[in-house]
């Protein structure tokens, strides 16, 4: 799929993650550390957190912190022994929290009732593209991600990061079987648009009046062939300049743009 590959380089019915479902203890990170002052300022803000365990800062993020959370216990810290306490390389800005994670949602609350736009990640394994397309689906108002369990990243540490708060306000389901999944989503009446530059069949065309289930494949290998054989149709990002190749989290913002443009046409012409 050589136009929407992986490179390392919502009606809403939820504000945010929740606690059970289909979830896995892997979906967790399990050291518990997010970093990142966006991304540790969106945890502690939501409600469906529990308090962290500890929570390290410089002096002056300390000061920052202490302003919209003025009960909140910090341990001041200086930057690089804040680093080491973290992953090698994490960027941290000064913060980081230790903090249990947000487990997701069920595929069934995702699917029903059917509304709005989802996007389904097939083995993405980097954590920078999958916490960039947690930011976009909040940005664009996605009413959830679903990702295979045993296949994708886990929800805190440098994908928490990379999403600056995405992953508190975006659902989140994980699942065993990605094609299963689809065949539930479909029997719920979810169009299932999965994104292939080798199809013929532009996005915007491929997007009707149902609400849709975006399907995004990994780098080199794309979608899997039984997850695209449960796809209603296959569909690429028109690119007039030639260029025949995006980074999936590139191609997600365009495809989350693209569904959010066409939902909200829809919902108007319908209200």
């Amino acid at each position: 799929m050589s136009s929407h590959r992986e490179r390392n380089d919502r009606s809403k019915p939820f504000r945010g993650p929740r606690r059970g479902g289909d979830s896995r203890s892997s979906s967790s990170d399990p050291s518990g550390w997010i970093w990142g002052w966006h991304a540790v300022e969106a945890a502690l803000a939501n409600p469906d957190r529990e308090p962290p365990a500890l929570v390290l800062a410089t002096t002056d993020r300390a000061e920052k912190l202490a302003i919209t959370h003025p009960r909140l216990k910090i341990e001041l810290f200086e930057n690089g022994q804040i680093a080491q306490r973290l992953p090698p390389g994490a960027a941290h800005q000064g913060v980081a929290i230790q903090t249990p994670a947000l487990e997701g949602v069920s595929l069934e609350e995702l699917a029903n009732p059917a509304s709005g736009f989802l996007i389904m990640l097939d083995q993405l394994t980097d954590p920078q593209n999958v916490g960039a397309i947690f930011r976009s689906a909040a940005a664009f108002g996605a009413r959830g991600v679903i990702l295979q369990d045993r296949h994708a990243p886990q929800l805190g540490g440098a994908l928490a990061k990379a999403a600056a708060g995405g992953i508190e306000k975006v659902a989140a389901a994980r699942v065993v079987n990605l094609s299963r999944a689809l065949e539930t989503l479909s029997d719920y009446g979810w169009n299932i648009v999965g994104l292939s530059g080798g199809s013929d069949t532009p996005l915007e065309q491929a997007l009707d009046h149902r609400p849709a289930v975006l399907v995004m494949g990994s780098e080199g290998e794309g979608m899997r062939r039984l997850v695209g054989e449960h796809c209603d149709v296959l569909a690429r990002i028109p690119m007039p300049g030639g260029f025949e190749s995006l980074n999936v989290s590139a191609a997600a913002a365009i495809a989350l743009y693209e569904a959010s443009r066409k939902i909200a046409r829809v919902t108007g012409e319908r209200g």
